[in-house]
């Protein structure tokens, strides 16, 4: 073959490479991944959602695509990138942590795309699924308990702190459904431990730092910051400011502890975003949303930061330390 000729052929064939890679991607099926909070705080839950594909036989860029939308604390932008998703044909939409009446929006608005949800509120109360054992309709997933355990955990920040008098609380009332069902369930717990409830309503970086400007006002001795998806974005501000203004303040799930909160109980996020992505991957391999049980967590964990114990002065009784399902040091 004549130089010329074989340099033709090599230049054939190379244009033809990057329309058969194109071609191949096309033929992936494309997950849809929706979530209210942001890119930076979701590596850990990202890996934990991956590793739930993989474990059902889905790698991302191999034999799987994922398009990624965050809503960056604004819920009110989920609806519209939901929507941006369903038009460029995802076969299955992901949306862990998204709150419930969203959930029940997109729903709503989507009936024939697959929803892999998961939220800490009982589904069929929010009308997602008509029964944990047989969803139907298009949606299922996970249930994680985050405000099931709200009287717990408040009781858990009393016992952590019993000289306390005022407990603030915080929520978002950018999800009112939820900040109202928190504030009620805490000034219910609140009565049967003799604490007083200040309620303090952020939905914005700087409104966290204007809450803590009127607890200090407030003369609140002990914070409970409700379940929230913005919130755990930010949990390392709420850290800062806690230790900073030498506020004991208790979280729904361990990531804050971790980050340098005081204390932590309720159920494991990764664990559920690892189940969401193996339901993803279930669905993908021909299940119907319908027909798969809604999963609800089992484990709750207590989790207690004796660093920042120490930062602010705090005496952990021996007996809570022997209860806590892992202690920072």
């Amino acid at each position: 073959m004549r130089r010329r000729d074989f340099i033709k052929l090599l230049g054939g064939a190379s244009a033809a490479w990057p329309l058969a890679t194109r071609a191949q991607q096309a033929a992936m099926p494309v997950i849809g991944y929706l979530h209210s909070g942001s890119l930076d705080s979701s590596a850990l839950y990202l890996a934990a959602f991956r590793k739930g594909l993989g474990d059902t036989g889905f790698i991302e860029g191999q034999n799987v695509a994922i398009e990624y939308r965050w809503a960056e604390g604004q819920y009110g932008r989920v609806p519209e990138l939901a929507a941006d998703l369903v038009r460029r044909g995802v076969v299955v939409l992901a949306t862990p942590g998204t709150p419930p009446s969203v959930v029940r929006a997109l729903k709503a608005a989507n009936s024939a795309t697959p929803i892999v949800f998961g939220i800490g509120d009982d589904p069929v109360k929010w009308d997602l699924v008509a029964s944990l054992a047989r969803p139907g309709g298009n949606a299922t997933g996970i249930n994680f308990f985050t405000g099931e355990v709200v009287a717990k955990r408040l009781a858990l920040l009393h016992e952590l702190v019993p000289g306390a008098a005022r407990v603030a609380v915080l929520v978002n009332p950018a999800d009112p459904n939820r900040a109202e069902s928190v504030i009620a369930d805490a000034q219910a717990a609140a009565r049967g431990v003799a604490l007083q409830v200040h309620v303090l309503k952020a939905s914005t970086s700087v409104e966290i730092d204007a809450a803590f400007e009127s607890l200090v006002r407030e003369r609140a001795d002990v914070l409970f910051v409700g379940p929230d998806a913005f919130f755990n974005a930010r949990r390392v501000q709420l850290a800062l400011l806690s230790a900073r203004h030498t506020i004991p303040a208790a979280y729904a799930v361990r990531e804050y502890a971790d980050a340098g909160g005081l204390m932590s109980y309720g159920t494991s996020l990764t664990d559920m975003y690892h189940q969401v992505g193996a339901y993803t991957g279930r669905i993908l391999n021909g299940a119907k949303p319908g027909e798969l049980p809604v999963a609800q967590s089992t484990k709750f964990e207590l989790v207690i930061n004796l660093q920042t114990a120490k930062l602010l002065r705090l005496n952990v009784a021996p007996s809570l330390l022997a209860r806590a399902d892992e202690v920072i040091e």
